[in-house]
């Protein structure tokens, strides 16, 4: 798998980019009080990593401390979903450097709102991403690495046109990793 590393003024990111009912735009501190409300759906923390811990406020924290220092270090991030009707955050999507089994993979990850689930927004967001991914010709792969039991995420990693390609194991948990290749 070739993965290219990003120039000094490019980290992976989806900036002014759109597709068809999303604009893509950095996470800002503005996003806090709208992203809480993922913390606070059971749903959502059921597959959540559990190195993420506190309050539900601390975890919000933690978890854009994290996509920060993700973007400082050239390690890929998030980047907020805005619903173009409404101009209402609806989740997250984005290419994140991953090293699974000692490789290092693009990955790319997404989180919906509750209240904008099952509306598609997700399997938008991440074929956004796998088409922005090898347009860019950053790796000859995409994955995403989904917990056991998450039928969802599973979902939208088949139709975005990526199959199981293992079960492993990454910081202590068990993944499932899905994969699609440029073709």
């Amino acid at each position: 798998m070739l993965l290219k590393k990003p120039q000094n003024t490019f980290n992976f990111q989806l900036i002014d980019q759109e597709s068809e009912r999303l604009i893509y735009r950095s996470i800002t501190e503005a996003d806090f009080n709208a992203w809480l409300a993922f913390y606070d759906d059971p749903d959502s923390m059921r597959y959540i990593q559990p190195e993420i811990t506190g309050s539900n406020e601390e975890k919000c924290r933690a978890w854009l401390d994290r996509l920060k220092w993700r973007t400082e270090n050239k390690l890929g991030t998030m980047n907020a979903l805005i619903e173009k009707e409404s101009g209402r955050l609806v989740g997250q999507c984005g290419l994140l450097i991953q090293t699974i089994d000692g490789i290092e993979e693009l990955e790319i990850g997404y989180s919906i709102l509750p209240a904008f689930r099952n509306k598609g927004y997700a399997t938008e967001a991440a074929q956004k991403c796998k088409q922005f991914a090898f347009e860019n010709k950053l790796s000859d792969s995409v994955i995403s690495c989904i917990l056991p039991g998450n039928i969802f995420s599973e979902q939208v990693a088949i139709k975005n046109s990526m199959t199981l390609e293992k079960i492993t194991q990454d910081k202590g948990e068990t993944i499932q990793v899905f994969r699609c290749w440029n073709s």
